[in-house]
């Protein structure tokens, strides 16, 4: 999973970790693997499986990658990331690390973690989508929780493949075709017991499909999670005005810039991390008005309820939002 988030000049990660690096090198084609350590060798912070961090790239700009390693009180943390040449340059800066160099990073955070009293745990993943799949793996085998693993990719593109069949050994299928993850998936999907969660991380496309299999296979949403690269680009919407409750100030939001960015503009702290709609860190409860949601973080009940807002990409549907801010 990655995330790419810019904050204002001299705004830092919050609760940021200086560490350095231990160890470098190519996993497969295009995805580098890189161990953090505490210079001192002292032990990093416990987190959630499923959690990121994120990485202080440039001046103001960050990354947010998935952990793989252990999770309780580990003695580093390791990210692996694919190359996008496309991109604002974060992926290009981890590739160039070498051993010894410092990184900082934010303590971990996480927004897709395991359900602790599931009966049984799916876990499907796509491409570098393996990331945060492979953290959850390391909990269930430690804490002797029921999974299975379905892990899509392209020949030759798998991150961490052979240590995740190290793992699983027969809980693991890998498949290399949309076609080949619905003839696995389904099956298994329509012939599961109460109390199974899912979890889908990979291409927005790969969990929408995986969560529309699911829906027609009878799954309440509340047993469906996913983690996405992002919510892709989206369209500059029409411009509104946000009323902030608590003091009557009106903030206008034109085209084109999002929410977060017209309150940041004027002064109002919202606290925010992946701002793709994701992590859900900016979250902000609504008075008035009609939302137009573009997250893939709220429910689908917690969007029909209208009460919350994502303002890292979601918008008003008329001329005013109302906000408790």
């Amino acid at each position: 999973m990655t995330m790419v988030l810019e904050t204002a000049a001299g705004e830092g990660v919050t609760g940021a970790l200086t560490l350095m690096v231990r160890e470098a090198r190519l996993l497969c084609p295009g995805v580098r693997h890189v161990v953090l350590a505490d210079p001192g060798g002292r032990a990093l912070p416990t987190f959630t499986p499923g959690s990121h961090i994120a990485v202080n790239w440039s001046e103001g700009r960050h990354n947010s990658y998935s952990l793989t390693g252990p999770s309780i009180e580990p003695d580093h943390y390791a990210i692996s990331v694919r190359l996008d040449e496309n991109g604002h340059g974060g992926s290009r800066w981890v590739h160039d690390l070498r051993p010894g160099q410092p990184v900082r990073v934010s303590r971990p955070r996480s927004a897709f973690a395991p359900i602790l009293n599931a009966r049984h745990h799916i876990l499907v993943a796509g491409g570098i989508g393996v990331t945060p799949i492979l953290s959850h793996v390391r909990a269930a085998l430690e804490w002797g929780r029921s999974f299975e693993v379905i892990y899509s990719f392209r020949d030759r593109q798998g991150a961490h493949a052979d240590e995740l069949a190290a793992l699983c050994g027969d809980r693991l299928v890998t498949v290399s075709t949309p076609g080949e993850l619905a003839d696995r998936l389904v099956p298994t999907l329509a012939d599961q017991p109460l109390g199974t969660h899912l979890y889908t991380c990979g291409p927005a496309p790969m969990i929408a499909a995986v969560a529309e299999w699911a829906r027609e296979c009878g799954w309440p949403p509340g047993r469906v999670h996913s983690e996405a690269f992002g919510a892709g680009p989206l369209p500059e919407g029409n411009p509104f005005a946000a009323k902030l409750g608590r003091t009557g100030m009106i903030v206008p939001v034109p085209s084109g810039t999002s929410l977060l960015e017209a309150l940041l503009d004027k002064g109002i702290a919202v606290p925010n991390l992946c701002r793709q709609g994701v992590c859900g860190e900016c979250r902000l409860s609504v008075r008035g008005g009609e939302v137009e949601h573009r997250d893939l973080y709220l429910t689908d009940e917690e969007k029909a309820s209208g009460d919350s807002i994502m303002p890292c990409v979601s918008r008003a549907v008329g001329d005013r939002l109302e906000l408790e801010l």
